[in-house]
């Protein structure tokens, strides 16, 4: 692969399949077509905004946007005023791509839009962009804050997406099957833009079903791409239908991210299937720091190790290297490589805050096995509970409660208790009627006591975001 040029097989297309969506496809020659039209219309422009929608559309607009040298702005379609109003007053788009129809929200104002034409016939692609030009805006959750810019330029990407395949034993052979969102580090850069890099295939299925994904893994898919309430759902249709678990068990690789797999998901999956799910770790920051290789040890609850070219390290709480790998002592993750991004755009503040000597912190807090698996353990500010003198990871609780067969969800939290200092709650979506000192007794028998939940709590559903993530701040 040439490691200077970002998509090669866009420079040197052919008729095999490189997008498709439902019955909509695009072979590689009438992509690369399609997306030197979009980086024509774009011309110099510094920067453009993506209206991120599950079509072709999106796919054509973003890599036109990279392949004009413009740094690519991904729209949540379902933003809010507030935050698209930021976004853009923070970003600057000076054009916004979208699919053909589409009718621009008032926060955009008078940026000009351009309706990207799959069809177009462009001429030759622009020359390469340097490595070290912004390619990617992605905007945080701004669960602290307004949303946060990540700058991420164009050897993060390429850097990263060769990592993973290295890692996965990912090639152009593979023919990868999601429905993830298109305005983010997983659904966009490892699952469309990571097909293109290695001049693969991606199938999108507009929305999740697993009937969807059966017939994929059925066909031509080798490779799915998922988090964890998508293998929930799965786990639960292949349970009634023996012919979803045949068809995933043909795939060549299951992974999953965005949020911790539970164990009991992984076993499902294994149950049912005969197929064990990868899991690794990353964030918008960052793209993916680390993973279980396709041909590594697939254990629940753990994340692997670094992936090439990524350091990570763990911190206690004043900031010094752990060394140990008891996978007991609970650090900070901090990490530093080609995959980082280069700042938080127009927030040269929070950028300096956001490193120390080099390394940025990522806030998420993990253990480390005696063989470097990373197992991580939530958030700092919110999944770490310091109760009684001890300091308590919220995630494992949180596993082992979803070992009661009563539990179908759930989520643990601290909050203040006048004489442990935090008590740790369990907010449980119960699958049937259960007492709830059974469930805080399975947890001191299968843990320790002092893990145990002190308040129960019963909810009909979570709160979650797009991703699956549970919104834990929405509990407090």
């Amino acid at each position: 692969m040439n490691d200077q040029v970002l998509f090669p097989k866009l420079r040197t297309p052919d008729g095999a399949e490189a997008l498709r969506f439902g019955d909509r496809a695009l072979d590689y020659r009438a992509l690369a077509s399609a997306v030197a039209a979009v980086a024509a219309r774009i011309g110099g422009a510094r920067r453009v905004a993506v209206w991120a929608s599950s079509d072709p559309e999106t796919c054509v607009a973003v890599l036109g946007g990279l392949a004009a040298g413009a740094a690519v702005v991904p729209v949540n379609p379902k933003v809010g005023e507030r935050e698209l109003a930021h976004i853009v007053g923070d970003s600057e788009p000076e054009l916004l791509l979208a699919a053909p129809g589409f009718r621009a929200p008032e926060g955009f104002g008078d940026i000009p839009v351009h309706e990207v034409d799959i069809a177009a016939e462009g001429g030759e692609l622009p020359p390469e962009p340097g490595e070290d030009e912004p390619a990617l805006i992605v905007y945080t959750s701004g669960t602290t804050g307004p949303p946060k810019g990540v700058v991420l330029p164009r050897r993060a990407i390429r850097a990263n997406l060769d990592a993973l395949a290295d890692a996965w034993q990912w090639t152009g052979r593979d023919v990868l099957v999601h429905a993830l969102p298109l305005f983010h580090v997983h659904g966009l850069i490892l699952g469309t833009l990571g097909p293109i890099r290695l001049g693969g295939t991606v199938h999108h299925l507009g929305k999740f079903s697993s009937q969807g994904v059966a017939d994929a893994l059925a066909g031509p898919a080798t490779m799915l791409f998922g988090v964890p309430t998508m293998y929930h759902r799965l786990a639960d249709d292949a349970e009634r239908d023996e012919r979803i678990a045949r068809a995933v068990g043909e795939a060549r690789l299951l992974v999953s991210g965005s949020a911790a797999l539970p164990a009991v998901e992984h076993e499902r999956i294994e149950r049912l299937t005969g197929q064990r799910v990868v899991e690794r770790y990353g964030m918008s920051e960052t793209i993916m720091n680390c993973g279980v290789r396709a041909d590594g040890d697939r254990r629940p609850g753990y994340v692997g190790l670094p992936f090439a070219g990524v350091e990570l390290r763990l911190v206690d709480d004043d900031g010094e290297p752990i060394e140990v790998s008891d996978d007991e002592t609970v650090g900070e993750i901090q990490v530093r490589g080609r995959n980082l991004f280069t700042g938080y755009l127009n927030r040269p503040d929070a950028t300096e805050a956001a490193f120390t000597d080099g390394w940025f912190r990522t806030g998420d807090v993990a253990t480390r096995a005696p063989d470097g698996y990373i197992r991580i353990v939530g958030r700092r500010a919110t999944d770490i509970i310091k109760s009684g003198g001890y300091k308590i990871g919220a995630g494992e609780i949180e596993n082992a409660l979803l070992e009661h067969p009563a539990v179908a969800e759930v989520a643990v939290t601290g909050e203040p208790d006048p004489d442990l200092g935090e008590r740790i709650v369990a907010w449980v979506v119960p699958a049937a009627e259960v007492p709830e000192q059974d469930l805080v007794d399975h947890v001191a028998r299968l843990l320790t006591p002092h893990k145990r939940p002190r308040v129960v709590r019963f909810l009909e559903a979570l709160p979650r975001n797009e991703m699956g993530k549970v919104r834990k701040k929405a509990l407090a």
